[in-house]
């Protein structure tokens, strides 16, 4: 963004979290049995697409501890094909602890956001198969509202695979929306990679219907995918407990476009810092590809991190915590000083 006032609000946005990250670093102790964890507030809104009815989730602190540096930075998560914003970012996993990535992310001072996709989660079921183009049309009926919730315009984001496409070409026609942002696990081309040819092969029974049923046997697939072993088993049925209240069913689009609509994000597009995660284990992309990408990226504040002991999913692995390191060492990069 050129305006000035918009710079320093991003600027006064890092010092913040840079602050933030610090104290988190220092408290890292075990809390004592009189010591409480900060609480998190929890909160629904809605959007309007025509129609649709959108679902908008929002997590952040309740001691709003930086509220003398400005208001925190928000952080929008995309989600991908399989499940919604809400079960795959705040699942909650018993017997465990900490697989919420919206709660990781308020702990570290966002103001965290993420939406339900048409046909996903708690919005509107339709006769939409819910492609990429109309997972960017729910991104921007969502930003209206949370600027007039935040009183900010421009915003942090996270995007995972299919959503990692839904952002990216949200952030090529929206750039003076997007600060910052992270695509995790996306494809590029998809030419050689093992899930996205098994999807072109399997592309007249994707088209046949816009959508296709869904049961645990399905989310222990999507884990089961690449490396098992880098996944607690308690988290597939912990996601598909939660999904299957909502839904017995999942759209077809994002399916489609990856398996014969690629490339839909144009890397020379993208005008922003980017970060680049790539899992060890993730049969959707190639490294090929995804090193193209990278290096057509016109912005040079950008970074490419491959993280070992993770799959696709890596948000949901048991490694989660590496993946979210990288990102927020990026999210928090200082501002580029002038001689």
């Amino acid at each position: 963004m050129s305006n000035t006032k918009d710079t320093q609000q991003r600027v006064q946005r890092r010092r913040l979290l840079q602050g933030a990250a610090l104290t988190l670093m220092a408290t890292a102790v075990p809390l004592s049995a009189n010591a409480a964890a900060p609480r998190i507030i929890a909160e629904d809104h809605w959007a309007q697409k025509g129609a649709v009815k959108l679902y908008l989730y929002r997590k952040r602190l309740a001691d709003d501890r930086n509220a003398s540096s400005g208001p925190k930075p928000v952080l929008f998560l995309v989600h991908g094909s399989s499940f919604s914003g809400r079960g795959g970012f705040d699942l909650q996993v018993p017997g465990t602890e900490n697989y919420s990535f919206m709660d990781e992310f308020a702990r570290y001072g966002f103001d965290v956001w993420t939406m339900d996709h048409e046909n996903y989660g708690r919005s509107s079921q339709t006769d939409s198969n819910s492609d990429v183009r109309s997972g960017v049309e729910d991104l921007k009926a969502a930003m209206p509202v949370i600027e007039k919730v935040t009183g900010q315009k421009t915003f942090m984001f996270y995007g995972q695979s299919s959503g990692a496409l839904r952002l990216g070409v949200f952030a090529m026609e929206e750039p003076d929306r997007v600060e910052r942002m992270v695509l995790d696990a996306i494809t590029y081309t998809g030419e050689g990679a093992p899930e996205i040819m098994r999807r072109r092969a399997n592309i007249a029974a994707l088209e046949a219907s816009n959508s296709r049923p869904t049961s645990q046997a399905s989310f222990d697939a999507i884990f089961a995918r690449d490396d098992p072993s880098t996944v607690d088993p308690k988290v597939p049925k912990a996601l598909g407990d939660y999904e299957l209240k909502l839904t017995n069913r999942t759209p077809n689009g994002t399916y489609i476009d990856m398996a014969i609509h690629m490339p839909m994000v144009d890397p020379k597009r993208l005008q922003c810092p980017v970060c680049m995660t790539r899992a060890e284990h993730d049969g959707n992309a190639t490294d090929a590809e995804l090193l193209d990408f990278f290096s057509q990226l016109p912005n040079k504040d950008k970074q490419f991190c491959e993280i070992k002991g993770v799959a696709h999913i890596a948000v949901l692995g048991i490694n989660r915590h590496r993946i979210w390191h990288a990102m927020h060492a990026f999210y928090t990069m200082p501002p580029q000083r002038s001689a």
